[in-house]
């Protein structure tokens, strides 16, 4: 006759259920844990609230007196500007070293923002140009067909100077109705291309 296996007690049965009930208790809980810890953290990456609302800016065209931002040779307003550090380790400077990095990505620019006052936001670091230049757009909903047809232009891209990278965007407001629209800056060189600075 074989051997037969030994046989649990019954009354360990309920002490065993118990300790498999109190394991998958402490399971459950420190899941429920990580999955909270997991959404703090990720309410803590929320952006800020981006939206620029154009209806809010001056709606003045370019001012009489001071320097003169001309936007592809025509006179314009600056109404907003936003920078945003390049990429996931980038920075801005201070703000007392904003100036300066302004006035590398185009001369002058600087004296333009002190004169025009325009809306100054700093956005969280941007992983891609054309992916800010985008995100702008569609935060900075700008009248008619995307401003074209409207006094309103806007422009976003990435600026790399001897100052440092950063995200650019402007937002700029013309005399009269104009059909430049959105625009992306493709290569550096773009924003003297489309940005000129005179003195007043």
């Amino acid at each position: 006759m074989p051997d037969q296996a030994p046989q649990m007690p019954l009354d360990l049965l309920p002490l065993l259920a118990a300790a498999a009930g109190i394991v998958l208790l402490l399971v459950l809980v420190r899941a429920v844990r990580r999955a909270l810890r997991r959404r703090r953290r990720f309410r803590d990456r929320i952006e800020p609230k981006l939206a620029i609302d154009v209806a809010q800016l001056s709606q003045q065209g370019p001012p009489a007196t001071g320097p003169v931002l001309a936007f592809y040779h025509l006179p314009v307003r600056l109404a907003a500007i936003v920078l945003a550090p390049a990429g996931r380790a980038g920075t801005l400077p201070a703000t007392e070293g904003i100036p300066q990095l302004l006035d590398a990505i185009v001369p002058g620019l600087a004296e333009v923002v002190a004169a025009h006052d325009p809306l100054r936001l700093r956005w969280p670091e941007q992983l891609s140009a054309s992916g800010f230049a985008h995100s702008f757009f569609i935060h900075a909903h700008l009248p008619g067909e995307a401003g074209k047809g409207t006094p309103w232009a806007s422009v976003a891209g990435l600026a790399k100077t001897h100052k440092g990278s950063a995200m650019v965007a402007i937002i700029v407001r013309a005399e009269r109705p104009n059909s430049y629209g959105q625009q992306i800056i493709e290569t550096e060189g773009d924003w003297l291309r489309v940005f000129q600075v005179r003195p007043a």
